[in-house]
C-alpha cells in the first residue's frame, strides 16, 4: 500500500484527489442511506436486502419434552446485495484503523517509503487474519467440526449453514472485494498492483467457489488454517519493524508454513478425493446443490493442488533471496575488516615508514619550505657577489624575515 498523503490545500470537489482523501467519509454517507432505510415501511424490504443475513430456513427438533427451532441459511443470488453493503463497511473499519492506529505509528517511528508501505500492509492484513482467525476457529469448536472430522464430507452437500457459519463467509468475500476499490483509495504503486491483484483473486475464486459447491466446512477449515500462519507472519514482521534484531518469527513462520501446506493437501485430498468419492449421492443435481461428479472433484483438487504448488515456489523463491542477501552481507563484512585493520595500522605507524610525526606534519612542512627560501637567498646572494654587485644584507634580512 502506497503513503497516502494530504495536500495543503482543499481539492476540487469530485476530482481524484478529493475522493481519496475522502472516500471513507462517502462510503460511510452511502452505508447510511441503507441503514436509514429501515426507518420507513416503504423502503425497510429493500433495505433489508443489503444489512441482513438472507434464505433462512427453520428446522424444528425434538430435543426432550419440548421442540426447539434452529435457524439456519443457504445462499443464494441476494447473498450479493449483503457482500455488497458488509464491503463498504470494511471500506470504513480499512480507514478508521489507517488513520487512528497506523498513521500515528508511523509518525512516531519515522519509517522509510518502503517500510511505511510494508507496514500499512502488515498492519490490516494482521487485524484482519486476527479477527477471522478467532472468529473462525469458535465456529469450529461449536460446530466439533475438528473433534469429528468425517463431518467435512458426511451429508454433502451442506447447503444448510448456521448463521454464524454463512456470516462469516460473506464477510470474508466482501473484506477480499473491499481490496480492489483499496488499490485506488490507498495509491497502490504500480508495481504492487498486480501482486495485489493475483493473491485477492485466489481468495475470492477459493472462497466463492466453496460457497457455491456447498464446500462450505471444508472451506471454513482451510481458511482458519492458512490466516493462523498469515497472522504469524505479519506479526513478525511488524515486530522486525520496530527491532530489526527479532526475526525469530520468521523462523517459525517458515516451518508452519511449509506444514500447513501440507495439511491442507491433506484434508483436501481425504474430503474430495476420498469422502466425495465414495459418497453414496453421487451426481449433478443444480437444485439441491449437489456437485458430486467426477469433473467437479478433479477440478476442485487441481486448483487446491496449483495453488499450494504457487505458494512454495513462492515461498522458495523468497528464502532464497533471503540467504542470497545474507551472503552478500557477510562478504562484505569479510571485505570491510581487513581494509580498517590495515588503514588503523598505516595510521599508527605512518606510510612508507614515515611517522605521523615525521616530515608529513604541518610543522614540518612549515620548516621545510623556511630551510628552502633561505637556500635559495644564499644561493642569489653569491651570484650577485660573483658578478661584481654589492651585497644587501639588510634586503635580504628583511625578505628573510618575512618569510619566515
Amino acid at each position: 500500500m502506497g503513503i497516502r498523503k494530504k495536500a495543503n490545500k482543499n481539492p476540487p470537489v469530485l476530482s481524484h484527489e478529493f475522493v481519496i482523501q475522502n472516500h471513507a467519509d462517502i462510503v460511510s454517507c452511502v452505508a447510511m442511506v441503507f441503514l436509514l432505510g429501515l426507518m420507513f415501511e416503504v423502503t425497510s424490504k429493500f433495505a433489508v436486502l443489503f444489512i441482513t443475513v438472507q434464505y433462512n430456513v427453520t428446522i424444528s427438533t425434538n430435543e426432550g419434552p419440548e421442540e426447539t427451532a434452529v435457524n439456519h441459511f443457504h445462499h443464494g443470488i441476494k447473498d450479493l446485495a449483503t457482500i455488497f453493503f458488509y464491503m463498504l463497511v470494511a471500506i470504513i473499519m480499512h480507514a478508521i484503523i489507517q488513520e487512528y492506529v497506523l498513521d500515528k505509528i508511523n509518525r512516531k517511528k519515522h519509517f522509510s517509503k518502503t517500510k511505511h508501505s510494508k507496514f500499512n500492509e502488515s498492519g490490516q492484513l494482521g487485524a484482519f487474519y486476527f479477527f477471522s482467525f478467532g472468529w473462525g476457529a469458535s465456529i469450529l469448536l461449536s460446530e466439533n467440526f475438528l473433534s469429528n472430522p468425517v463431518t467435512l464430507w458426511e451429508g454433502y452437500p451442506h447447503t444448510l449453514m448456521p448463521f454464524q457459519m454463512k456470516f462469516y463467509l460473506i464477510c470474508q468475500l466482501s473484506y477480499w472485494l473491499h481490496a480492489l476499490p483499496e488499490l485506488y483509495f490507498q495509491k497502490t504503486k504500480k508495481e504492487d498492483i498486480p501482486r495485489q491483484l493475483v493473491y485477492v483473486f485466489l481468495y475470492l475464486v477459493h472462497i466463492a467457489g466453496a460457497y457455491i459447491l456447498n464446500l462450505n466446512r471444508l472451506c471454513l477449515v482451510l481458511l482458519v488454517l492458512h490466516y493462523f500462519v498469515e497472522l504469524l507472519f505479519h506479526v513478525s514482521r511488524l515486530i522486525y519493524f520496530s527491532n530489526e534484531n527479532r526475526q525469530m518469527g520468521f523462523t517459525l513462520w517458515a516451518v508452519l508454513f511449509v506444514l500447513a501446506r501440507l495439511l491442507t493437501l491433506s484434508l483436501s485430498v481425504l474430503t474430495v478425493g476420498f469422502g466425495l468419492a465414495n459418497a453414496d449421492n453421487q451426481g449433478f443435481d443444480l437444485a439441491a446443490g449437489n456437485f458430486n461428479v467426477l469433473f467437479v472433484r478433479i477440478t476442485v483438487l487441481a486448483a487446491v493442488c496449483l495453488t499450494q504448488a504457487f505458494m512454495m515456489w513462492k515461498f522458495i523463491n523468497f528464502q532464497l533471496r533471503r540467504w542470497r542477501e545474507h551472503a552478500q552481507a557477510q562478504t562484505m563484512k569479510k571485505k570491510q575488516a581487513p581494509s580498517k585493520s590495515k588503514s588503523k595500522k598505516d595510521k599508527a605507524n605512518g606510510v612508507n615508514g614515515v611517522t605521523s610525526h615525521g616530515a608529513d606534519s604541518p610543522r614540518a612542512r612549515k620548516e621545510k619550505s623556511s630551510e628552502d627560501t633561505a637556500g635559495s637567498i644564499k644561493t642569489r646572494e653569491k651570484w650577485i657577489m660573483l658578478k661584481g654587485f654589492p651585497a644587501l644584507p639588510s634586503c635580504s634580512n628583511g625578505l628573510r624575515d618575512s618569510l619566515d
